[in-house]
């Protein structure tokens, strides 16, 4: 009985082992775009300045293209930035990420060159 029980906390441990490396990163590749965990479009807001750790999308422009919030950057081409606000934000080579509210669904890029400023973010 004692070898079953060590022998199941050895498979559990393994298990959880596995769920360890799996992919949670907030972004991801996908037809050539840079996409949310949720599968849904990111944008990058021209306005901003790149490595200056800020978003001037603030307030109503956060509502509309609400920002992909992260506490940890998921590799070395992001960083996290914090937010007029205080809540942190992630940003690909410098450049805060958003989404646009008017996507629908995963694939949508209907943000893409919203007023001339709003671009795909792509890698």
């Amino acid at each position: 009985m004692k070898k079953l029980i060590s022998m199941t906390t050895l498979v559990a441990a393994v298990a959880l082992a596995g769920c360890a490396t799996m992919d949670t990163s907030p972004v991801k590749t996908m037809d050539g775009v840079l996409v949310g965990a949720n599968g849904m479009t990111l944008y990058t807001f021209d306005r901003d300045v790149a490595g200056s750790g800020k978003s001037v999308c603030n307030g109503p422009c956060a509502t509309n293209w609400p920002p992909l919030m992260a506490s940890k950057a998921p590799g070395a081409d992001y960083s996290v930035i914090t937010r007029d606000d205080g809540k942190t934000q992630l940003a690909y080579k410098g450049k805060p990420l958003y989404y646009w509210v008017k996507d629908a669904k995963p694939g949508d890029k209907t943000g893409d060159g919203v007023n001339q400023v709003w671009r795909t973010a792509r890698p």
